[in-house]
């Protein structure tokens, strides 16, 4: 009796290669449940890598479509705080800002200090609603790029009488929905028409809680000084950093450490960051999730090898080679891990879609994740098919004929 044909030597040592696909998923076919359990577990771990990068990316488009909508060019001056009132600037602050070399626009405002605005005279004064009253003059919605919710903003013929243009929030807290001649606020103990509404300003968020009057206005119903307490400055956008480094001096000539100058959009800047941060965190997460689903597939092929052993005996007395056999189940391995991969994208995809339209996010899912995902699980799957496809080839056929 001759020995069965080795993978050196025979006819029977041939194997088509349109042959080896087929043949790996045999197994699959004949096994569904167990075979889309262990599909699953890839499927989680390539998911969770899938939607983390698409949710951070969906995120950070959006951050970065906001900031170049507000603007990186926008800066603000104060002199500091005092137990969390703003500071008042020297008188020529405003002045010597417009003056600087860099700056496009400017708009002066001030806290009006121990002023406050209420719905009706019938509010006892200490229910101020944390609600401020700024004097302000007309290029203040110019400046900061600002709209109108409703009715119209100071100008020049406005800025002397009793009139207000109330913040967002101040509007909402107050009850005024429109505003109109009839429709009036209580500002200091003196009744102003309310102009217009504002709509939301995201990077100078004070303005919302605040009832906004004129300069003029401020000065001869208030007694208002002339210092104002915070500017909003618009600089040329090539030029932001060395006008950062004028305002200073130019605020306050004397005195250039006790002036600060800031950058709103740097807020949103910082959110980018955050959310780099927290992207490395879920990546290893959805990496112990894709580790777990290895471990699942190199079980399931090690049992699968058990459970075939009489197979794999009777495929080597037919004259099967080792290589044969380890290709069979190393491609079996695969098998699974591309569907568990194909299904993980697709999933993680679609938590990316669904995340972004619940949010108001752009749905960005990059290519890279996918192919990233897709190869991760490919590299998994020959991993944990590896050792079963070892053993299963260095099976005697005799051992495993009689096992039967």
């Amino acid at each position: 009796m001759s020995a069965p044909p080795d993978a050196r030597s025979g006819p029977g040592s041939r194997l088509r290669p349109a042959d080896l696909l087929p043949l790996a998923t045999v197994g699959l076919r004949g096994r569904r449940v167990r075979t889309a359990l262990s599909t699953l577990g890839i499927a989680i771990g390539i998911a969770a890598i899938v939607a983390v990068l698409g949710i951070t990316r969906s995120s950070q488009s959006e951050l970065l479509t906001r900031i170049d909508r507000l603007g990186t060019n926008l800066l603000t001056v104060t002199a500091g705080q005092s137990m969390g009132d703003e500071v008042p600037l020297p008188a020529t602050a405003g002045l010597g800002v417009a003056r600087t070399d860099g700056v496009e626009r400017v708009a002066v405002t001030a806290v009006l200090a121990q002023v406050h605005v209420y719905r009706s005279d019938r509010i006892p004064h200490t229910q101020t609603g944390g609600l401020d009253v700024r004097a302000t003059d007309e290029d203040l919605l110019t400046t900061l790029d600002g709209h109108l919710a409703a009715g119209v903003f100071l100008s020049a013929a406005t800025a002397r009488y009793p009139v207000a243009v109330l913040g967002h929030q101040a509007a909402v807290q107050l009850g005024v929905v429109r505003p109109g001649p009839g429709i009036r606020v209580r500002v200091g103990g003196h009744w102003f028409v309310v102009a217009g509404i504002l709509a939301p300003f995201e990077l100078a968020p004070e303005l919302d809680r605040a009832a906004l009057i004129g300069l003029p206005a401020a000065r001869d119903v208030f007694g208002y000084d002339g210092h104002p307490t915070r500017l909003y400055v618009r600089a040329d956008t090539a030029r932001v950093a060395q006008t950062v480094d004028l305002l200073a001096r130019a605020v306050n000539p004397a005195e250039p450490p006790a002036v600060q100058v800031s950058r709103p959009s740097d807020t949103l800047t910082s959110r980018l960051l955050v959310a780099d941060s927290g992207t490395s965190l879920f990546l290893g997460l959805g990496a112990v999730a894709l580790f777990v689903g290895g471990v699942g597939i190199a079980n399931v092929m090690v049992i699968s090898v058990l459970e075939r052993r009489a197979e794999i005996g009777l495929r080597r007395a037919l004259g099967a080679t080792r290589p044969h056999i380890a290709g069979q189940f190393l491609v079996e391995s695969l098998v699974l891990a591309t569907l568990g991969g194909l299904t993980g994208t697709a999933l993680g995809a679609l938590i990316t879609y669904l995340t972004a339209l619940q949010r108001g996010w752009p749905a960005v899912v990059p290519s890279g994740a996918a192919a990233l995902g897709l190869g991760a699980a490919l590299a998994v799957g020959a991993l944990a098919g590896l050792y079963p496809a070892v053993r299963a080839a260095g099976l005697p056929p005799t051992d495993a004929l009689r096992a039967i």
